[in-house]
C-alpha cells in the first residue's frame, strides 16, 4: 500500500504523488488522516509561495488542522491504541529549551510545526503520517473527527481568550470574525463573558456571529466602529479588545475601543509596520498582549466541544474530497468573504 499526498511543486498548484507508507516506532503512532482544514497560513503559501520572508520549499505539503484514526502504534506507546480517533497538535517542540522547560513550548525556537517553512516541515495533506504519541489527543466517542480537525483554530481562539482573561462580567470587542475571530468569540462565550461586540466589514460574517451568540454586531463598512462601541458600552469601552483581522489598519485603532485599565489582545498578528498612538493607550493604562499559536489548550478545547460547551457541529464547513484539493484551495480563496471554513476530507 502506498501513501497518497498532495505536494505543491510551485505556488498555486498541487500534484498528487504516492510515497512509501510511514511506520510506527518508539513513541510514534501512524494516523490515518481523515480531515484537514485550510488555514489562512496555508492560503498564503498557496497563493504567494511565502508568508513574508518565509518561503515554501519545493514540493511542500500544506495543512496543519487535522484529525484521524490511529492504525499502528510504536513499541513504547502507552496512551493510545489502534482504532483511537485523535486530533493532532501540529507543533512538536524541542522539549529542552528554556521555553519548553518553563511550559511556554509555543515559543520554542526549534519547534517543528506542520506546513511551516522554518524549518521546512511537511503538513497533513496526505493519507497517513507518523506522529509522536504525546501530541495526539484522543477524541471522545461523542465527537467526530470533523470536529477534531477544527480543534486547532479553536485552540488559537481559546488561547487568545485566556490571554485576555475573559471572564464573567466582562465586555469584549472582537475586530474581525473570520475563523480565528469566530473561535475567539466561542471561547469567550464559554468562559462566561457577559457581552460580546463584534465588528467586521462583511455582513454574512456578522450574521453568523449573531447566530452563535454575539450581542452587538457592527458593520465596519457602514458604521463608525469607535462610535458604535462607545454607544454599546455607555462611553466606557470594552474590558478586552481582540484584534483578529490581522490588519494594521484595524490594529492601530484598538486603543479607541478599550476601557481604561483594559486589555488589547493581538490575535491576528498583522504584518508590516503599524502606526500606533501609544500615548493614548498610556492614558488608559491598558495592556497589549500578543498571541502566538497556543499552549496546553487541546485537552481543554476537546473537553469543551465534547460536552457541548462550545458548538462546532453547526459551523457546517464546506467539505471537498482529497482528490479535489486544488479546487478546495481555489474555492477557499475565491469565496473567503462568504465561507467561514473549508475542509478537505482525506478519507
Amino acid at each position: 500500500m502506498k501513501n497518497r499526498m498532495m505536494r505543491m511543486p510551485e505556488k498555486g498548484r498541487f500534484v498528487e504523488v504516492e510515497e512509501e507508507m510511514p511506520k510506527a516506532s518508539g513513541s510514534n503512532v501512524v494516523v490515518r488522516i481523515e480531515y484537514c482544514g485550510i488555514c489562512g497560513s496555508d492560503m498564503h503559501f498557496f497563493q504567494n509561495g511565502a508568508i513574508g520572508t518565509r518561503k515554501a520549499p519545493p514540493n511542500f505539503i500544506l495543512g496543519h488542522e487535522c484529525a484521524g484514526t490511529v492504525i499502528e502504534v510504536g513499541e513504547s506507546v502507552k496512551s493510545l491504541k489502534v482504532g483511537d480517533r485523535v486530533a493532532l497538535e501540529p507543533g512538536v517542540p524541542c522539549g529542552e529549551c528554556e521555553f519548553c522547560r518553563t511550559g511556554k513550548y509555543n515559543l520554542c525556537p526549534d519547534v517543528h510545526f506542520m506546513a511551516a517553512a522554518m524549518p521546512p516541515t511537511d503538513g497533513a495533506l496526505r493519507q497517513y503520517m507518523a506522529y509522536p504519541e504525546k501530541w495526539c489527543f484522543k477524541l471522545p466517542d461523542q465527537m467526530s473527527t470533523l470536529e477534531g480537525c477544527m480543534i486547532e483554530p479553536l485552540a488559537v481562539g481559546m488561547h487568545a481568550a485566556m490571554r485576555g482573561e475573559a471572564a464573567l462580567g466582562k465586555t469584549v470587542c472582537i475586530i474581525g470574525v473570520g475563523t480565528i475571530g469566530f473561535m475567539t468569540m466561542l471561547s469567550c462565550r464559554a468562559m462566561g463573558v457577559s457581552r460580546i461586540i463584534v465588528s467586521d466589514a462583511l455582513a454574512n460574517r456578522l450574521e453568523i456571529a449573531k447566530q452563535f451568540g454575539a450581542d452587538v454586531t457592527i458593520n465596519a463598512k457602514e458604521q463608525d466602529t469607535e462610535a458604535a462601541v462607545l454607544e454599546a458600552t455607555d462611553g466606557m469601552g470594552c474590558d478586552i479588545v481582540f484584534e483578529a483581522a490581522g490588519s494594521p489598519y484595524t490594529l492601530k485603532d484598538t486603543w479607541k475601543y478599550v476601557k481604561r485599565g483594559g486589555v488589547i489582545v493581538n490575535v491576528g498578528n498583522a504584518g508590516g509596520e503599524v502606526p500606533y498612538l501609544f500615548g493614548e493607550l498610556a492614558r488608559k493604562e491598558a495592556d497589549i498582549r500578543h498571541v502566538w499559536r497556543y499552549r496546553h489548550i487541546y485537552p481543554t478545547a476537546i473537553d469543551a466541544v465534547s460536552r457541548g460547551v462550545i458548538n462546532l457541529k453547526d459551523i457546517n464547513p464546506t467539505v471537498f474530497p482529497f482528490e479535489r484539493s486544488q479546487e478546495a484551495f481555489e474555492f477557499a480563496f475565491e469565496h473567503r468573504s462568504e465561507v467561514l471554513k473549508t475542509v478537505i476530507k482525506i478519507f
